[in-house]
C-alpha cells in the first residue's frame, strides 16, 4: 500500500490514540534498520550516522546501537548541536560510546556504510545549507570512497508525495521505508535517489486497504502467493513448460530461459527448437531440460503445455509461425523479446487469447504502445494493461512495474545496476512461465518472478563487484532467494 505524507501522519496519530509510544516506535524501526543492513553486509565495518534534529535520527541512532553491539565502528555528524535534538534521539545519542570522535576516511574499517537520518516525511521545500552541506557529503563519500548510503523512509531532500529530489538531495543506494511505502519513492524522478527499495513493517502502524491499491513487493506479501506443496506432490503437478527460444546467433537467451524455468520449480521443461539450432543446444541446455526439434513452430498447439514461454533470442525468420502460436495457443504465456516485436506489428494476436504476461523492457514498450511515449513508468504499465483486457504486463527497469487491468499494481524493490547487462530478462521469462505453469496467476507470478530475480542478484554482488554479476549468477542464486519466501531465512526485505 502507498500512502501521501498525511496519511501516514494520520496512521501514526492513531496508534499514539491508542497508547503506542514514540520511543516503542523508534526503537522497532532502529532494530529492523540494523537488521537490513546487516542483510547486505553481514560482516562488521564502519558506520556513519548524518543526524538531524528529529526523530529520523533517532531511528539511525538505535539502529547505530545495534550494529555497534556486534563489532561496528560509528561515527557520528550531527546537523544541529545535541542540545538542539529532540529529547529521544538526544538520549540515544548520549548512550553511544566514542561516536564523535572523528576519524579519517583512510582508516575506515571496511565496508563503508552511512545512514542517512537528516530528514523525515515532514520535510518540504529546499534544505537548510547546513542540511544541504551534509548531503553533499554524503554524496561525495559514496562516489570517492565507495560508501553504501541507507536511507530512512526517504533519501533527505527527496518529496515524498512527488518524488521530486532536491539538487542537492542525498543519493541512497538502498531506501528502507518504516511501515508503509510514500508515494514518492516510486516515482520515475525518485528512483535514481532511492535505490534498492525496502519496506519495514511496523506492527503497530496499521492502516485499512483496499484490493485494488498499488503495492511494493515484499517477501511477507509474495510468500502468500506461492502454494504449499504436499507431500505426495509429483513432477506432473509442478507444471510443463514449453520454451521457444534460439537460434542461430542467439543461444544463450534459451539457455537463461531454461535455466530460470528450472529454479523457478517447474515439473518438466521442453525447450523447443529448429533443426539448424538442436546440436548446439542440446549439448549446452542443463541436462534436466528435453530439447525437441520442430520442424514449424505450429506443432506446438498440439503439445500439452501448462505455460509457453515465447521469445527470447528467437529472431524473426519463422514470425507468422510464432504469431500463430500467440494467438492459438490455449496455454497462458509469457511473451518476450523479440516475440514482442512481432506483437508490436500484430497486436490483434492477443484478441481472444489466453491470458499472456507481456516483459518489454522501455525499448520494446515504446514499439509495443507507441502513444504511450513520454507518460511516466506507472501510466504507461496500467493504461497498456487497460488496452490489454485480461492480459498482464511487466516494464522491465530500475523500478519495475506490474499492471493487470482490475488487480492492483505491483512495484519491484530488488536488484541493482549490476543486472544491466544482455540476458537478465530471459531468466526472468523462464522463472515466470515456471509459476504460471505451477497455477499461479500471470499477475502474481510476475511479481514473484521480479523479485526473486533481483533478489538472486544481491547476493551475487556481495560474492563479486556488481559490475561482474551475470545471468548464470542470477540462476545460481534463484534457490536461497526463494528460500527467503519459504520461511526460512531470519530476515529478508
Amino acid at each position: 500500500m502507498l500512502v501521501t505524507c498525511q496519511q501516514m501522519q494520520e496512521i501514526e496519530r492513531a496508534a499514539f490514540d491508542r497508547g503506542v509510544s514514540a520511543a516503542l516506535l523508534m526503537d522497532q524501526a532502529g532494530c529492523g534498520i540494523a537488521k537490513a543492513v546487516s542483510q547486505f553486509y553481514p560482516e562488521p565495518g564502519t558506520l556513519i550516522l548524518y543526524l538531524g534534529s528529529g526523530n529520523n535520527a533517532g531511528d539511525a541512532l538505535v539502529a547505530a546501537r545495534e550494529l555497534q553491539k556486534i563489532g561496528w565502528q560509528v561515527v557520528a555528524r550531527l546537523s544541529v548541536p545535541i542540545e538542539k535534538m529532540k529529547p529521544l534521539p538526544r538520549g540515544h545519542l548520549e548512550q553511544l560510546a566514542d561516536v564523535m570522535k572523528p576519524i579519517s576516511p583512510d582508516s575506515y574499517q571496511r565496508p563503508l556504510v552511512q545512514l542517512d537520518g537528516l530528514l523525515g516525511i515532514g520535510s518540504t521545500g529546499e534544505m537548510r545549507p547546513n542540511l544541504r552541506a551534509l548531503a553533499a557529503e554524503m554524496n561525495a563519500l559514496r562516489l570517492e570512497h565507495q560508501a553504501f548510503t541507507v536511507a530512512m523512509d526517504l533519501p533527505s531532500g527527496l518529496d515524498a508525495d512527488t518524488g521530486q529530489p532536491s539538487p542537492d538531495g542525498v543519493v541512497a543506494d538502498l531506501t528502507v521505508t518504516v511501515a508503509y511505502a510514500k508515494r514518492g519513492l516510486v516515482a520515475d524522478a525518485a528512483t535514481h535517489h532511492v535505490g534498492r527499495l525496502a519496506l519495514l513493517p511496523l506492527p503497530d502502524l496499521v492502516a485499512q486497504s483496499s484490493s485494488r491499491e498499488s503495492y511494493l513487493l515484499t517477501p511477507e506479501i509474495i510468500r502468500t502467493w506461492l502454494p504449499r506443496r504436499a507431500f505426495d506432490f509429483h513432477k506432473g503437478q509442478a507444471g510443463r513448460v514449453g520454451i521457444l527460444a534460439g537460434s542461430c546467433g542467439f543461444l544463450g537467451a534459451a539457455i537463461f530461459s531454461c535455466g530460470g524455468a528450472l529454479r523457478a520449480g517447474a515439473g518438466l521443461v521442453t525447450l523447443l527448437v529448429k533443426e539448424d539450432v538442436y546440436p548446439l543446444l542440446a549439448v549446452r541446455t542443463p541436462p534436466e531440460v528435453m530439447v525437441q526439434i520442430v520442424k514449424d513452430y505450429r506443432e506446438v498447439l498440439e503439445m500439452r503445455f501448462d505455460a509457453l514461454a515465447i521469445g527470447p533470442g528467437l529472431g524473426f525468420d519463422h514470425e507468422q509461425e510464432i504469431l500463430a502460436v500467440i494467438h492459438s495457443a490455449t496455454a497462458p504465456a509469457v511473451i518476450d523479446a523479440d516475440a514482442l516485436t512481432m506483437v508490436a506489428k500484430e497486436r490483434t494476436v492477443l484478441v481472444k487469447t489466453a491470458p499472456r504476461l507481456l516483459t518489454p523492457h522501455p525499448g520494446e514498450m515504446a514499439r509495443l504502445m507507441p502513444a504511450l511515449t513520454g507518460r511516466s513508468r506507472v501510466d504507461q504499465a496500467e493504461a497498456a494493461a487497460q488496452t490489454l483486457a485480461g492480459h498482464t504486463l511487466l516494464l522491465k527497469g530500475a523500478r519495475t512495474v506490474i499492471a493487470t487491468d482490475r488487480e492492483a499494481t505491483l512495484f519491484n524493490t530488488t536488484g541493482h545496476p549490476g543486472m544491466a547487462t544482455g540476458g537478465m530478462g530471459d531468466v526472468l521469462t523462464g522463472v515466470c512461465a515456471a509459476l504460471i505453469a505451477q497455477g499461479i496467476s500471470p499477475h502474481h507470478s510476475a511479481g514473484i518472478g521480479a523479485w526473486v530475480c533481483g533478489r538472486a542478484a544481491e547476493p551475487a554482488a556481495l560474492e563479486m563487484a556488481q559490475i561482474a554479476v551475470l545471468p548464470t549468477d542470477v540462476i545460481r542464486y534463484l534457490g536461497p532467494a526463494f528460500r527467503e519466501l519459504d520461511g526460512s531465512a531470519h530476515f529478508a526485505i
